[in-house]
C-alpha cells in the first residue's frame, strides 16, 4: 500500500468519524427537545470538539504506543471527556451514544497506552450513566463495553496497517538510497578504471615515444647524423597516430593491418640504443584483438624501460605460441633495478591480469627478464 493510498484512506476515515460525531450530536439535541441545559451542554461539547480538531492535527499521528503528549493532545481529550460527562448528565441517555466515537478518538490521539486508560474511564462512565438512568442492565453494560472493544480493535488494526506501510516505505527509501550509492560507486569505479586505462595508454605510447624522440635527437646532436632527426620525426608521427587511436579506444596502430608478431617486430625495430631482436616460436595463429593489443603494449613498455633505465647493450624479445596461451619474454643485459616496481611495470602487470594472465619479473645486476603469459 503506497503512501498516497494510505493518506486517502486515513482522510476518509477521519471524515467519517467527524460525520459520526455530528450525526449523534444532532440526535442528542433532537432528543433533548427544549431542555436548555442539554442544548448548552451539546453546544459546549461541539465547541470543544471543533476547537480541538482545529488545534490538534490528528491526520499526522506518529504510529507509536507512547504518543499523546499532555499538551495539546491530553488537554483536548480531557476537556472533551469532561464536556461529554456534562452532556451525559444534562442530556439524558442520548449522550451515551457519543461514547463510541469518543473512544475511537481517544485511542487515535492518545495511542494504545494512554488511550486504553481513557477508553476504560469513558466506558465506565457510560455504563454508570446507563444504569443510573434505569436503562436495560444488559444493554447498559454490553453496549458501551462492546463499543469500546470495537474501538480499540479498529484503531489497533488500522495502526498495524499504517505501521507496516511506514516500515515498507522506509525500506523502499533505504533501497533507493542504497541503489543511488551503488550507482555512484559504480560511476566512481568506472571513472577510476578509465583514468587508469588512459594513464597506461599514455605511458605506453606518448611517454615512451617522447623518450625515444629525446634519445634520437640527443644522438643526432652528438654525432651530427641527420638520420636520427628523420627517425624522431617518424616517431612523432607514430605518437600522434597512437594518441588518436587510444582516445577512440582502438587497438595500437602497429596492429591495424598486421599480426601480433609483425606488430611487435616493428616495436622492436624502433628501439634506440641497445641491439634488439625478436624471435617467434611455435605456430603463429590468430589471437583475440584485446590479447594482441595487450602484448604490443607490454612490448612497448618493457622496451622503453630498457632504453631509458637499464643501460643495456642488448635486449632479446621472444614471442611463443603455446597451447592455450601466448608468452612474451623481454630479456636485457642491463643493470637491473632495486626497490619497488615503477608505474610502467605496475601498469603492465595490471593490464595482463585484467585478461587473466600472469607476469613474472626477475631482475639482478646482470639484467632483467620480463615474462608475460596470456590465455587465448
Amino acid at each position: 500500500m503506497n503512501t498516497f493510498r494510505v493518506a486517502a484512506i486515513t482522510r476518509a476515515l477521519q471524515l467519517g468519524h467527524d460525520l459520526l460525531f455530528a450525526g449523534l450530536l444532532v440526535l442528542v439535541v433532537v432528543q433533548a427537545g427544549t431542555d436548555g441545559r442539554a442544548l448548552i451542554a451539546a453546544g459546549v461539547f461541539a465547541v470543544v470538539y471543533v476547537a480541538g480538531r482545529l488545534r490538534v492535527d490528528i491526520r499526522r499521528r506518529p504510529v507509536r504506543a507512547s504518543r499523546g503528549a499532555w499538551w495539546p493532545d491530553g488537554a483536548w481529550m480531557g476537556a472533551l471527556f469532561l464536556a461529554w460527562v456534562v452532556l451525559l448528565l444534562a442530556g439524558g441517555p442520548g449522550g451515551i451514544w457519543l461514547a463510541f466515537p469518543l473512544t475511537l478518538l481517544q485511542m487515535h490521539v492518545l495511542g494504545p497506552l494512554r488511550g486504553v486508560a481513557a477508553v476504560v474511564a469513558t466506558t465506565a462512565v457510560a455504563v454508570a450513566g446507563g444504569l443510573a438512568q434505569d436503562l436495560n442492565p444488559v444493554g447498559a453494560v454490553l453496549g458501551p463495553v462492546i463499543g469500546a472493544a470495537v474501538a480499540v480493535g479498529v484503531v489497533l488494526g488500522l495502526e498495524a496497517v499504517l505501521r507496516e506501510s511506514e516500515e515498507r516505505q522506509e525500506l523502499i527509501g533505504e533501497l533507493v538510497a542504497t541503489r543511488e550509492r551503488l550507482a555512484a560507486s559504480e560511476h566512481a569505479r568506472g571513472v577510476a578504471a578509465e583514468r587508469e586505462r588512459l594513464a597506461r595508454e599514455i605511458h605506453d605510447t606518448l611517454a615512451q615515444g617522447f623518450s625515444s624522440i629525446e634519445l634520437l635527437l640527443r644522438v643526432a646532436e652528438e654525432t651530427g647524423d641527420d638520420s636520427g632527426v628523420a627517425r624522431a620525426r617518424q616517431v612523432a608521427r607514430d605518437n600522434l597516430a597512437e594518441a588518436r587511436r587510444f582516445v577512440r579506444g582502438l587497438a595500437p596502430a602497429d596492429l591495424a593491418e598486421s599480426s601480433v608478431d609483425e606488430a611487435i617486430g616493428r616495436v622492436v625495430g624502433r628501439v634506440v640504443g641497445p641491439q634488439a631482436s625478436l624471435t617467434v616460436t611455435g605456430e603463429p595463429r590468430v589471437i583475440p584483438v584485446e590479447v594482441a593489443a595487450a602484448l604490443v603494449r607490454v612490448a612497448q613498455s618493457a622496451l622503453a624501460n630498457v632504453e631509458q633505465h637499464a643501460g643495456a647493450s642488448r635486449v632479446d624479445v621472444t614471442l611463443s605460441y603455446v597451447d592455450g596461451a601466448v608468452v612474451l619474454d623481454v630479456v636485457d643485459d642491463g643493470t637491473g633495478f632495486d626497490g619497488e616496481l615503477g608505474f610502467g611495470l605496475r601498469a603492465l602487470r595490471s593490464r595482463i591480469e585484467d585478461l587473466g594472465g600472469q607476469v613474472d619479473i626477475e631482475t639482478g645486476p646482470s639484467g632483467t627478464a620480463v615474462a608475460v603469459e596470456v590465455p587465448t
